[in-house]
């Protein structure tokens, strides 16, 4: 659902460098948006609640230690202390519903 609660999940190989990491994945603007789940500013996991990522209104991503907002379809912190800096970005797409998420970073991040 868009601005909706997202999917946590782990992501990464067992065996390489940091081993697994907490990721979710949200809706926004019609796609799904795949990120770390670590604040910029501190490594923390920015859900408040399981899967709750999104501001009151459903318009950023919050984190909910420090009330950094990013903007869902970039990651960049548009408010907050790590202001300008931004989530780490996982290459993801949509098929027959499904989503997927591939094993590298973003390329636009």
């Amino acid at each position: 659902m868009e601005g909706g609660d997202g999917v946590r999940f782990e992501w990464g190989e067992p065996r390489e460098r940091g081993g697994r990491q907490p990721a979710f994945v949200v809706r926004f603007d019609g796609w799904p948006r795949a990120f770390l789940n670590r604040c910029a500013h501190v490594a923390m996991e920015l859900d408040w609640l399981p899967g709750r990522f999104f501001d009151e209104a459903g318009l950023y991503l919050i984190c909910a230690t420090h009330g950094a907002l990013y903007e869902p379809d970039s990651g960049v912190c548009v408010a907050g202390p790590c202001h300008g800096a931004a989530l780490v970005a996982l290459r993801c797409e949509e098929r027959d519903g499904r989503v997927r998420v591939a094993a590298g970073p973003s390329s636009n991040r």
